[in-house]
């Protein structure tokens, strides 16, 4: 099964030729059916893969296997193969990556049967999948560089892939340059590991980090630039503005992209790097900052946000945020467990969100819905599945994913948990809150849309369905020891994070104060999930309309702080200024002065001289004889 690697990401490389070169002939049907059919054979093919990767655990073997499909690039003491890696973390992401990446496929026949762009809709869905497929194979950081890109790519495409709406096209290129910003940051760490360490390859550089010495100035840069990579492609401060404005693209799209796997790929990156940051201390210290900050920022903008998808875009940046605690504070299984959670309820809340839209005509402004839960059973009864899971409330998911972040996080930094505590607070309100206003109460919106409201086809229904089992019980795959578990993740993934731990040693906590965190943590979930019941259900209050009714906090909270409107004070206008300045007198006066000058120049000159060939044969004899003239008194005087 590990020689058939290379086909996992081959196949849907094979999908996008065929759906994009055929776009104009092929039936829709058979589109959905060559789209899906090659993610998921794929997901069969990672199936095996992890069942071999698996059973090499569970005999003491450490599961790691690599594959060279050819050597690429051969210069001087440069050698880079294209190889692939397979061990328990990338099998684990193979899994995420086509099994999510095929319910989404699925559920993209529904939801996009209508749309004129349907093949190249899947074109574009499958070479996503590709990349992000490359990104998690590649046994050395150029591969992975490659895949990183890629998937940058497939963004642009997919969040304006409804151009002629100019700010959907606008969305595209915001997410297309915040994270060609941060990709400016991996490529110039790429350059020092190879300086560094001579090589690019995993399997040489880790060994050779595990024996520097802790806080390594070199480390340190290195580091760095990769978190700078992580930040814009992970949508964390201060390059975290395009991933709500991504909100653009199609439900699908949010639902694969932004919130299953490619945010997650800077978690994946950092995870695999792991013994370059745990070297770096300081470089922990300023993720911890990061993640803290935006995962509270976050979470305070999603308390009012009205759009659905908006609400669950700022919750996507903040679930990353607390992944980000989780990598500062070494707990590297722990935020990789939250990735695996996040990418089952998070999806599922994007394609249930996309079932509301689909019913309600495209409508995502929660003000104009309610009371759809009878109208959308299936859609509400996973949705509600998906924001009990992603609220922390026991036994589903999130509980046991977010609580073993906020443990670790306990034991290294009481004041940053008091602020992640919160952060989870507001998480459980806001998610119960866009719950509420959109399935309770009186039905807000216009007597045509209620005419047409209905629950979406089973290429819809199914995949929600599926994703709704996994959040409920995705907590299985990491019960700790204070509950009964074995902690079944973090032995499966413990050869990935073995140097960490060498360094660091095993974490360790009573167990008393574990059942007082989790029992904190799940109180007040419950709690805020009844403080939103009492006010969007029982008071059946509605965000007002006008911006002045909310108070100062609401409002500012509202305008999501004002960041963007910061952004375009400091950045973009002196941006823009520096460049009609240029373009003015650099430019227009310099540049094209010089060389416009010089064009007038010749042009006036070659009239002057044209007067000089008159046809006039007298003054032709004239010329001559002055010319002679000259030309005797030159030999003269010269002589």
């Amino acid at each position: 099964m590990i020689d058939l690697i290379w086909l996992i990401p081959l196949l849907p490389l094979v999908g996008f030729l065929i759906n994009g070169l055929g776009r104009n002939v092929l039936p829709k049907s058979l589109v959905g059916v060559i789209g899906s059919g090659v993610v998921l054979v794929s997901f069969l093919l990672s199936c095996g893969v992890f069942s071999v990767v698996y059973a090499a655990r569970q005999a003491g073997e450490s599961g790691a296997f690599t594959q060279s499909v050819f050597e690429w690039i051969s210069a001087g003491d440069l050698r880079i193969a294209l190889s692939f890696l397979v061990d328990p973390l990338s099998a684990a992401m193979l899994l995420i990556v086509t099994g999510i990446g095929f319910l989404i496929h699925v559920y993209s026949i529904g939801y996009m049967k209508h749309d004129a762009g349907f093949a190249k809709f899947f074109a574009f869905l499958n070479l996503f999948i590709f990349f992000m497929l490359l990104l998690v194979l590649g046994s050395n950081y150029i591969v992975m560089f490659i895949g990183w890109e890629g998937v940058g790519l497939c963004s642009y495409l997919l969040i304006g892939f409804w151009f002629k709406n100019s700010s959907y096209a606008s969305a595209a290129k915001k997410a297309f340059v915040m994270n060609r910003i941060g990709d400016l940051g991996f490529l110039i760490a790429v350059f020092l590991i190879f300086a560094t360490f001579g090589t690019l390859e995993f399997s040489g550089i880790f060994p050779q980090a595990a024996n520097m010495v802790s806080g390594d100035a070199t480390l340190l840069l290195i580091t760095l630039l990769l978190f700078v990579a992580a930040t814009g492609k992970s949508a964390q401060i201060p390059l975290f503005t395009w991933l709500p404005d991504a909100m653009a693209g199609p439900t699908p799209v949010s639902a694969l992209i932004h919130a299953a796997t490619m945010v997650t790929a800077g978690i994946y990156m950092i995870a695999r790097s792991n013994i370059l940051f745990t070297l770096s201390p300081v470089t922990l210290q300023v993720i911890v900052a990061i993640g803290i900050c935006t995962a509270f920022l976050a979470a305070a903008i999603a308390v009012s946000q009205n759009d659905i998808k908006k609400v669950l875009a700022y919750s996507t940046v903040s679930q990353l945020g607390y992944m980000f605690m989780g990598l500062g504070v070494g707990a590297f299984t722990g935020a990789f467990f939250l990735v695996v959670t996040h990418a089952f309820f998070k999806a599922l809340l994007f394609l249930g969100a996309g079932s509301v839209i689909h019913a309600m005509g495209d409508e995502q402004d929660m003000r104009k819905m309610g009371g759809l839960k009878k109208a959308l059973p299936v859609t509400f009864m996973t949705m509600l599945i998906g924001t009990i899971a992603i609220a922390g409330i026991p036994p589903l998911s999130g509980f046991f994913a977010k609580d073993e972040i906020l443990l670790h996080v306990y034991g290294s930094n009481k004041l940053i948990w008091v602020v992640g505590f919160i952060g989870a607070m507001f998480t459980a309100f806001y998610m119960f809150r866009m719950l509420f206003l959109t399935f309770f109460g009186q039905f807000r919106g216009t007597a045509e849309q209620k005419s047409h409201l209905h629950e979406s086809p089973a290429t819809m229904t199914i995949p929600l369905i599926v994703l709704a089992v996994l959040a409920a019980i995705g907590g299985l795959l990491n019960i700790p020891a204070a509950l009964g578990g074995s902690h079944a993740l973090a032995d499966f993934l413990a050869p990935v994070f073995a140097d960490s731990l060498a360094k660091t040693g095993e974490f360790h906590m009573e167990h008393s104060t574990e059942y007082l965190l989790m029992a904190a943590s799940a109180l007040v979930a419950l709690a805020m999930a009844l403080v939103a019941y009492r006010q969007y259900v029982t008071k059946a209050a509605v965000p007002p309309a006008d911006e002045a009714a909310r108070g100062l906090l609401a409002r500012l909270s509202y305008r999501k702080f004002y960041v963007d409107e910061i952004y375009d004070t400091l950045i973009v206008r002196p941006l823009n200024g520096l460049a009609v300045f240029f373009y003015r007198t650099v430019d227009k006066l310099g540049i094209d002065g010089i060389v416009n000058g010089l064009g007038r120049a010749v042009g006036e000159s070659g009239k002057g001289v044209r007067l000089l060939q008159s046809g006039n044969v007298g003054f032709y004899i004239f010329m001559m004889v002055i010319a002679v003239a000259a030309i005797v008194a030159y030999g003269i005087f010269n002589g």
